[in-house]
């Protein structure tokens, strides 16, 4: 289905459920779709940071885009990441995921070779001009390395190149600049501006931003959709309330030993796991070479799934 102009509410970034021997779990990822659409969510981002696409083979990127655009079936708006390091790549993956059926795509700048900010909006004008669905710019200067400037980021939105941007920077004071922009600036019409965070919903959405990506939303997506309906009636009380249990329900990303694997394989391994024990996937696997938790580690996060009323 058309994205809508903006796009707002709850985008949970899908987790890609995998088989023991690292293949897609077709079954398990319909049933993950399912519990975010019963939870409420207002569309998908598939192949993001938390879908672990950048551990996912071609075909398996394809595989994920197929399943869940014909599962939703133009229920909800789809978009699909096209995270490549330069813009040919992701050109590639702009044909894969639109013709497998995505909505829109999310892409980032490009990486390995640094670019500068005139080479980042170059990037994005070619991606639009071969694009036939909206263009999401994906700010994660952790991964990329590379920090998308509030600037160019609103440039291209006035000229109609991109259709959002999803913030998983960190820079606050950036975000702000791009949110105030977006709304005050004549030349910019229904442009979205989205958090990545999982931690600052209720005040990203107190500053004016449309919605929210939180990886955390696999897991817990009726919190997520509570949250965002508590801040757009203005009940700021309760929707603080709702924000500080999911951070603390949040707390399961640092259940991994830091000694033995990074951030990246606690935090996918907690929200997989998590899902497993709730009964939604079959496997809590990560893509390789993501060390997998320990039962001591998922114990763990069953305590923190029980003390967010989640078991």
């Amino acid at each position: 289905m058309p994205i809508p102009t903006p796009l707002t509410g709850v985008v949970p970034p899908v987790c890609t459920p995998l088989t023991p021997d690292r293949e897609v779990d077709v079954p398990s990822l319909l049933r993950l779709v399912d519990h975010l659409m019963e939870g409420g969510v207002h569309g998908l981002f598939v192949l993001g940071s938390t879908s672990e696409a950048a551990y996912l083979t071609d075909r398996q990127r394809r595989v994920v885009v197929e399943t869940v655009t014909g599962h939703v079936g133009g229920r909800l708006p789809v978009l699909a990441g096209v995270i490549d390091m330069t813009t040919p790549r992701v050109l590639d993956q702009v044909r894969e995921v639109t013709e497998a059926g995505a909505d829109a795509v999310v892409a980032t700048a490009p990486f390995y070779a640094r670019t500068h900010p005139s080479e980042i909006a170059r990037h994005y004008r070619l991606i639009a001009a071969a694009c036939p669905v909206p263009v999401v710019a994906y700010d994660i200067p952790a991964s990329v390395h590379t920090k998308l400037p509030a600037d160019v980021i609103l440039d291209l939105a006035a000229e109609g190149t991109l259709a959002g941007l999803k913030d998983s920077s960190g820079d606050l004071a950036g975000f702000r600049k791009v949110v105030v922009g977006a709304r005050i600036r004549p030349d910019i019409t229904g442009f979205s501006v989205l958090t990545g965070s999982e931690l600052f919903v209720d005040a990203a959405l107190a500053i004016g931003a449309d919605g929210a990506v939180p990886g955390l939303a696999n897991v817990d997506p009726r919190g997520y959709v509570h949250l965002d309906r508590l801040c757009r009636s203005g009940d700021w009380e309760r929707a603080r309330v709702e924000q500080e249990r999911l951070c603390a329900l949040f707390g399961m990303v640092t259940v991994g030993d830091p000694g033995r694997m990074g951030g990246s394989s606690s935090a996918l391994g907690a929200f997989k796991a998590a899902l497993h024990l709730r009964g939604v996937i079959d496997c809590p696997a990560t893509a390789e070479p993501q060390v997998p938790l320990s039962a001591e580690e998922v114990e763990r996060v069953g305590k923190f799934l029980a003390g967010a009323g989640l078991l």
